[in-house]
């Protein structure tokens, strides 16, 4: 599954942008309040060769553009959209043109730690102000900014609605590019999941004050394994019709899947938004338009549906068809036409009237990817041409090596005639084709197979006829758990060169389609899977269109891959993996202390993981509890409790949980927590053997828990915490923590050497000692007794070490990105605010602090010991009902289980 997700997808098909002047950043000077507020943070405006030179002096009179970087971003990502935007304006004489800004967050990781992101939406509120001013008393002075988000910029753009003073008239349009608007790909802090709801229910709450705000969100397909693009769907409400979800393999004229990083330089996807950007121009204030409705017909001229005409905002809706071209009528069904230096324009008209009865549908296609009209329907006709018609052009769609037309004629009830346009072609060579058809000869229904049957049976159909479309309704496939691999395999009668078809994979209820090109004949593998669960109102079918080769065959195979299923529970799931990992943990050392009570020994981490991690001692009540939560009483006294939502009823509600998916990732995160135990013991194992070859270890001595000096490192620990950054401290007792095991079980090693060796001394003077022999025998036999009892404590205190430090490297590792945050900011700052794991850290260290210097001799005669063997059960059911979805919550879980063992150690 996680080779599926990172490495078995559809290569790279975006071209790379390039500059052809030397970019430049010019630094945008701030007011001193803000840049004193803001001392890490920058404003940047983007330029090349002489209009670099020209705008030093920040006389600006274009459009303003502000992009904002996403989580580890730069600014200096700006180039490709402000290099395509500048050669597009010199193609106009710089009629209009546009300002690109972009901000400086210097790199910070705002995707794990959301402590910065209210302060980056107050930045950038402050950015849009001191932009509006630069083009104060100009003669088309802007009343707002465009702004293009990448990644969490996105998230931060749209949180500037959320601010009290913000006016929304600011912000018109919104572009983001692969930004995480549902939830967080990992929720590692309380500030970034606030954060989240707090802008998510702005939007649902205010959507009518979001109307004039037209927002597009581009997400990247399945080359984008850092954020899914189920992820970067907007919240879909029925009142807000300003918003527009595409995924890129859908994106006409791009037809690629994009990585996270790509995504802001793919030339195809820049070149469709700055064609757009364009596009939205008012030509009265020189701005982008006020005119919501005009902003949502661009968007889904360049992003949805390409009609391979250049946009026009009224297209007239009668036109006279004029020009010296002959008439030539075609009264066929099917009609093929092939033209390569034609000198004479042509017109060949359809009369519809003998083909209303016997047909449905009229399917026409076009291999001249010209911007032309093509397509005409007659309204008024005389015997011998069409006077007046409208142009049918608009309703047709680009496709990679064609544009095609569909029309149902019940739909167009007055019209007479259709009519092609064959203008005169000097080196072009360019083919046409038309037919009549029923609907319900060209859509064949496939019934998806099921997912357990592991691909091991197949759905197949045959495609015979002698069409040019075919629409294969896949019949079930509405769920993200399934994942199919279709085979299409072409056979054609004669070995003519022939156009190639067009595979697409339509979806509905989103626009996620995918698109490939064959060549005819092949055999033709496609992945389909889905991004999006289909919508419980939603009853249409996804579909695959086939534009085919009129004299080929077809052969459609559809398979369940069983590798992209479980590619499609890690792309899905993959963050909630550490809660998994830390709960099989909890329960081997719950299972631990089990075993010093009944046998007076602690067991191995691996053997006790084998006997104790079991699914079904967790997952049948969380069940239950979702089944449950589907009834309003049970909900009511839920409530009434203040308990928060089960995560997993909250991901069924976003269609985003499978059938035994928990089970399987319980698997998963046993075999991680295996691997991880025995990587563990090795590890102490080899930095042992290294110690004792450098160092001669001294035995350990039997100490008090609490002394004056543990007790100034606690305090100076704590200190640290409170004064810097609560994961710094957290690290460091971690380290400590660490030595010390290794410490002891060097010690262990040397002792057992150590013994051995007096043993042997013993011995070999009790040969020469005849007359205290019973003496001697005694002495020998308490020696021994003595030192294996400490040799046996000694490993069992080990054991159990080592599992609490397993535990602790996945607290460590969860705290680790406001650690490398606080870190990068340590020149702004020394101390982390707002920090996390401030208060967490603290007791951390108090707990480890101890237990670092505790042995199992101590627990083993607590009265407490049974319940502390008994709580991590409960705590690993707790955990994985609760912090799936909020990954802060597990340190207070494995936080809470230490203490009651600190406790034992004490009482």
């Amino acid at each position: 599954g996680v080779r599926d997700v990172l490495f078995l997808y559809e290569e790279n098909r975006c071209s790379m942008t390039y500059m052809y002047e030397y970019p430049e950043y010019l630094k945008i000077k701030l007011p001193k309040k803000t840049a004193k507020r803001y001392p890490a943070y920058e404003l940047y405006l983007y330029g090349e060769g002489n209009y670099a030179e020209e705008n030093k002096n920040l006389l600006l009179t274009g459009i303003p553009v502000l992009f904002l970087p996403g989580n580890a971003g730069s600014y200096k990502q700006v180039r490709s959209l402000g290099s395509i935007a500048l050669r597009k304006a010199e193609d106009v004489d710089f009629k209009y043109h546009f300002n690109f800004f972009s901000v400086n967050f210097n790199e910070e990781l705002v995707a794990l730690y959301g402590g910065s992101l209210q302060q980056q939406t107050k930045f950038v509120h402050e950015c849009i102000k001191v932009i509006l001013k630069l083009y104060r008393d100009r003669e088309f002075a802007p009343t707002s900014v465009a702004i293009v988000g990448h990644s969490m910029g996105g998230l931060v753009a749209r949180a500037l609605l959320t601010l009290k003073n913000f006016k929304p008239e600011l912000i018109n349009l919104l572009i983001t590019q692969a930004t995480p608007h549902v939830a967080p790909v990992m929720p590692l802090d309380k500030y970034l999941t606030d954060f989240y709801t707090a802008v998510n229910n702005h939007w649902i709450l205010k959507a009518q004050d979001l109307r004039n705000l037209t927002t597009l969100s581009v997400a990247g397909g399945f080359r984008d394994y850092q954020v899914r693009s189920g992820l970067a769907f907007l919240p879909r409400l029925s009142q807000h019709d300003s918003a527009l979800s595409v995924v890129s393999s859908a994106v006409p004229r791009a037809w690629a899947s994009t990585d996270h990083l790509s995504i802001v330089w793919c030339k195809e996807l820049i070149l469709a938004t700055i064609r757009a950007f364009f596009d939205l121009i008012d030509e009265n204030t020189r701005q982008i338009t006020e005119d919501p409705k005009k902003r949502m017909s661009v968007l889904n001229h360049h992003f949805v549906r390409h009609p391979a005409k250049i946009f026009e905002e009224n297209p007239e809706a009668f036109t006279e068809l004029t020009g010296a071209f002959m008439w030539i009528t075609v009264k066929a069904s099917k009609w093929t036409y092939s033209l390569y230096n034609d000198s004479d324009g042509k017109y060949f008209t359809f009369p519809l009237a003998s083909h209303r009865k016997s047909y449905s549908h009229v399917y026409c296609e076009n291999s001249m990817l010209d911007t032309s009209s093509w397509i005409y329907g007659c309204v008024n006709s005389n015997s011998s041409m069409c006077l007046e018609a409208t142009d049918l052009s608009w309703r047709a769609e680009l496709l990679p090596t064609t544009k095609v037309v569909i029309l149902k004629l019940q739909d167009y009830p007055s019209l007479s005639h259709i009519v092609i346009q064959v203008p005169p072609t000097v080196g072009n060579k360019y083919t046409l084709d038309c037919e009549f058809f029923k609907e319900d000869s060209r859509t064949v229904q496939l019934p998806v197979t099921h997912l357990f049957s592991f691909g091991l049976s197949s759905s197949k159909i045959l495609l015979n006829s002698t069409g040019l479309l075919y629409n294969v309704q896949l019949q079930h496939f509405n769920q993200i758990y399934q994942a199919f691999k279709i085979y299409i395999e072409s056979h054609c009668q004669s070995l003519k060169e022939r156009k190639p078809s067009v595979y697409r994979l339509h979806i509905p209820w989103s626009h996620e389609d995918s698109i490939i090109v064959a060549k005819v004949p092949s055999f033709t593998e496609i992945s389909a899977k889905l991004h999006i669960a289909q919508p419980e109102n939603d009853s249409r079918i996804p579909e695959l269109n086939i534009y085919s080769s009129s004299d080929c065959q077809y052969e459609v195979i559809l398979k369940t891959s069983l590798l992209q299923v479980l590619g499609q529970i890690i792309r899905f799931h993959a963050g909630s993996l550490p809660v998994y990992i830390v709960s099989n943990i909890l329960l081997t050392y719950g299972g631990q202390l089990s075993t010093l009570i009944s046998t007076g020994q602690c067991s191995d981490f691996s053997l006790e993981l084998v006997r104790t991690a079991k699914p079904y001692k967790v997952e049948p009540l969380i069940s239950i509890v979702v089944f449950l939560q589907g009834f309003n009483w049970f909900r009511e006294i839920w409530q009434s409790l203040s308990l928060p939502e089960v995560d997993a009823a909250v991901l069924s509600s976003r269609d985003a949980w499978f059938p035994l998916v928990s089970l399987i990732l319980f698997l998963f995160g046993t075999g991680i927590a295996y691997w991880s135990g025995v990587f563990f013991s090795t590890s102490l194992r080899l930095f042992s053997s290294l110690w004792l070859t450098l160092i001669r270890p001294t035995v350990p001595q039997k100490d008090k828990l609490i002394t004056p000096r543990r007790l100034c490192g606690v305090l100076s620990l704590a200190l640290v915490s409170w004064t810097t950054c609560g994961a710094f401290a957290v690290f460091i007792v971690y380290l400590q923590y660490l030595f010390k095991s290794v410490h002891v079980f060097v010690a262990s090693v040397f002792y057992f050497q150590d013994s051995d060796h007096s043993k042997e001394t013993s011995q070999n003077s009790s040969i020469h000692t005849v007359k205290n022999q019973s003496s001697m025998d005694s002495i020998s036999e308490a020696t021994q007794s003595l030192s294996n009892s400490t040799i046996a404590e000694a490993v069992n205190s080990l054991k159990m070490h080592v599992t609490i430090l397993n535990l602790f490297t996945w607290i460590v590792l969860l705290n680790l990105p406001s650690l490398i945050y606080w870190l990068k900011n340590l020149r702004y700052n020394v101390r982390l605010d707002p920090d996390p794991c401030r208060s967490t850290a603290i007791i951390i260290v108090c707990i480890l602090e101890i237990l670092m210097n505790s042995s199992t001799s101590e627990v083993k005669s607590s009265k407490l010991l049974k319940i502390a063997a008994k709580v991590p059960l409960p705590l690993s059911v707790a955990m994985l009902a609760f912090g799936r979805m909020h990954l802060y919550k597990v340190p207070h879980f494995v936080i809470f289980s230490l203490l009651l063992h600190v406790l034992c150690c004490i009482v």
